[in-house]
């Protein structure tokens, strides 16, 4: 559901930073630094880039006296394909924890491979944003009384907009279809999060289309397409076609990563999101019901929600952490986080007709 490039780390701080990860009760890791040969005492964890870096891994080594194996996917088809694996002895998936969106954890825990969690051997989750305490709320995270997902890290899906063109901040998503802006409008090349923001400026729900209205919907997108000066597909794509066509409004995809490139520019451009609520990608840490150590999976999570790691993070990255409220948003802003939608090869098909330009007499369902 989200493009990989919105991951890409902005910069990286070096290995002389690992003195910040020194712990009060780190010993050393085994016998001549080999580590210990217990299956028990070896963590292996799967996650996206930048999100175990070399020195906070080499720290919690020491501090647990464990060795930690981890596997960097750049894709959700990639983690599927590895998650597909099995390991010989237990049965499930080789790992015993991973990142990954709510989508994809929906998806695991209907197919009985994630391990509820242990919350109160993870007491740094008490510090998380409010949002993120009401874990009911969000999609994906529960089932019943039991918690699949601590959240780690997320964009959303703001409007990036010209100070010179525009003196105030966009209001509604359905400034994107204002006749004022024609020919200066940017909108990413994607058929699910374009359904869904023509859905939000008719008032129904995103991931939910009610049947019949599909039809409503694509022609609606005709005219967006109208008032599009291009579809972009990467983050640099779209701020060069930004500061080329002196683009007045955009619908950013990845957030406040291409916010950033567009400043880096030295370009007067404000953020905001829309009253309809912002899209959202939510990534969290689950464990695998094969874990071997549920007790050294839940000290992974648990030090991955420290402040020192969260801060780091967010430093190293450029995305944002649970703990501290990123800057442009405005506390409690709305956040829709991302769920599977009511027909995605139907939204697909339909797309790629209006970007091939079909009159939209002609783009019934």
């Amino acid at each position: 559901m989200r493009p990989s490039a919105g991951r890409r780390a902005f910069w990286r701080a070096g290995l002389a930073q690992a003195a910040l990860w020194t712990w009060p009760d780190a010993r050393a890791q085994g016998k001549d630094g080999a580590g210990p040969a217990d299956p028990s005492r070896v963590l292996r964890v799967l996650a996206w880039p930048g999100y175990a870096d070399a020195d906070i891994v080499k720290a919690f080594e020491r501090r647990f006296e464990v060795r930690v194996e981890l596997t960097i996917v750049g894709s959700d088809d990639v983690l599927r394909e590895r998650l597909a694996r099995r390991d010989p002895d237990t049965g499930g998936p080789p790992f015993d924890v991973l990142a990954a969106n709510t989508v994809e954890l929906q998806r695991l825990r209907d197919l009985n491979q994630l391990s509820p969690l242990p919350l109160a051997w993870i007491p740094q989750a008490a510090a998380q944003l409010p949002r993120f305490l009401k874990r009911d709320a969000i999609p994906g995270l529960t089932q019943g009384s039991q918690l699949f997902g601590m959240p780690f890290t997320y964009s959303e899906m703001g409007l990036i907009f010209d100070r010179r063109q525009m003196t105030r901040p966009p209001e509604s998503i359905q400034a994107l279809w204002d006749e004022r802006w024609r020919g200066k409008v940017l909108a990413f090349d994607g058929s699910t999060h374009n359904f869904s923001i023509a859905a939000q400026s008719r008032g129904l729900p995103p991931f939910r289309i009610p049947e019949g209205q599909l039809g409503p919907l694509a022609r609606h997108l005709v005219a967006l397409r109208r008032n599009v000066r291009a579809f972009y597909s990467q983050p640099d794509e779209s701020a060069d076609l930004f500061r080329r066509h002196q683009v007045a409004l955009m619908f950013a995809n990845y957030g406040r990563q291409q916010l950033k490139l567009l400043r880096d520019q030295g370009l007067d451009v404000g953020y905001a999101l829309p009253r309809e609520g912002a899209l959202a990608w939510l990534d969290c840490w689950a464990i695998t019901r094969q874990a071997r150590s549920l007790t050294l999976a839940a000290r992974w999570i648990d030090t991955m929600l420290s402040p020192e790691v969260s801060q780091a993070f967010s430093l190293r990255q450029g995305l944002a952490n649970t703990r501290e409220e990123p800057p442009e948003v405005a506390s409690g802003a709305s956040l829709l986080w991302l769920e599977p939608v009511e027909d995605e090869a139907r939204r697909i098909a339909l797309w790629q007709r209006i970007r091939d330009g079909e009159r939209p007499e002609r783009l019934t369902v």
